[in-house]
């Protein structure tokens, strides 16, 4: 699936819409306008589709484990042949629709300067895709509105992530080793955190700090969906995770949610961070995990303002516990798979307020 902020996703099919209609008024004058925008938008739905994993997936995540000096001209030959297919995509189209005089065979050759052009504008956009990756969707689309740049209050949810066990591989495999590792189960993060319109903000050591505002990740429990979808994608990849590292991943998990203040911060290098009780707290929670003996936590607070668990997931109370730096205890729960059908939260309520007294 395609991230969600689907509008970025429409902006980029139409920033290669527009380069195609553009190649059409500078090297075709007199060819119809619609014919170079389906040329173009063809070459970027190929192009991103290929980017993106959507096809071939196999392929690029094979490409990425080559040596630099393989990957940049393996990369390139891979767009390369994005694009001749985007490209006989569009001419088959084109050929159909009647929107050009020329036979099939023309429609969908590609020429040097064809294929120039559509570099350029391929690399350009997926050099914007690959920043917007860099920092996080929610993130990069906050930068360029300038939504931060006066620090707002807002409610937010926070999933923190924490990789058991890493410091013990980086002693038994190093250190470059080990950033490979927990490279490669930051990235199992992004498509789950994606598909529930979550943002990966923060990576702090071996920590990924997940975010959503508040609204949208209480809708239909998305934060715990996110949550048992990454655990989910890490257990069904086991065996390659065995073969590749000699380990399956194990993570802890805290959630907790509340208000915050988030600030466009830094000079040199500019980030959104936020301010407040609930990230301290969310800390908090994750490190309790350990001593209660469970890999997942979630506040009472957040509990009780989900809806409704997904199905298949139980919440079970674990009572009220006195957090550092925090002086009212606070209750937690953990998650586990339960019955088929879904609790909902106003079942499990009066069985919390009872551990919680």
């Amino acid at each position: 699936m395609l991230p969600a902020h689907r509008m970025f996703w429409v902006l980029i099919l139409l920033a290669a819409a527009g380069a195609g209609l553009l190649y059409n008024i500078i090297f075709a004058a007199g060819a119809s306008p619609l014919a170079g925008f389906t040329y173009g938008i063809c070459m970027g739905a190929t192009v991103l589709a290929f980017d993106r994993g959507l096809i071939l997936a196999g392929l690029q995540a094979r490409i990425r484990r080559f040596p630099a000096w393989l990957y940049v001209p393996a990369a390139e030959l891979a767009y390369v042949l994005m694009i001749m297919a985007g490209n006989a995509i569009g001419g088959l189209v084109v050929w159909a629709l009647a929107l050009t005089p020329d036979d099939l065979p023309t429609a969908t050759h590609m020429t040097a300067r064809v294929l120039a052009y559509a570099l350029a504008v391929s690399g350009l956009l997926v050099f914007v895709i690959r920043m917007r990756d860099l920092i996080g969707g929610e993130v990069f689309v906050n930068f360029m509105i300038g939504r931060y740049h006066k620090p707002v209050a807002e409610e937010r949810i926070f999933l923190f992530l924490d990789v058991v066990g890493s410091t013990a591989f980086a002693e038994a495999h190093g250190d470059l080793r080990a950033q490979e590792y927990l490279g490669a189960v930051f990235a199992t993060l992004a498509e789950p955190v994606r598909r529930n319109g979550g943002s990966v903000d923060d990576y702090v050591g071996d920590l990924a700090m997940v975010t959503w505002p508040m609204t949208r990740g209480l809708k239909d429990a998305r934060c715990v969906t996110c949550l048992f979808d990454v655990i989910d994608r890490i257990e069904a990849d086991a065996a390659a995770w065995t073969v590749r590292f000699g380990t399956v991943p194990r993570l802890r998990a805290a959630l907790h949610g509340g208000s915050v203040v988030t600030a466009e911060v830094g000079v040199d290098r500019h980030k959104i961070a936020y301010f407040g009780d609930a990230v301290n707290v969310t800390s908090r929670i994750e490190a309790l995990c350990r001593p209660l003996g469970v890999g997942i936590l979630i506040s009472q607070d957040l509990l009780e303002r989900l809806p409704r668990l997904p199905a298949g997931i139980r919440a079970r109370s674990l009572g009220a516990h006195a957090l550092r730096g925090r002086g009212a205890p606070l209750a937690v729960a953990t998650l586990e798979r339960g019955p088929a059908d879904a609790a909902s939260v106003e079942d499990l309520a009066p069985r919390r307020a009872v551990a919680a007294r």
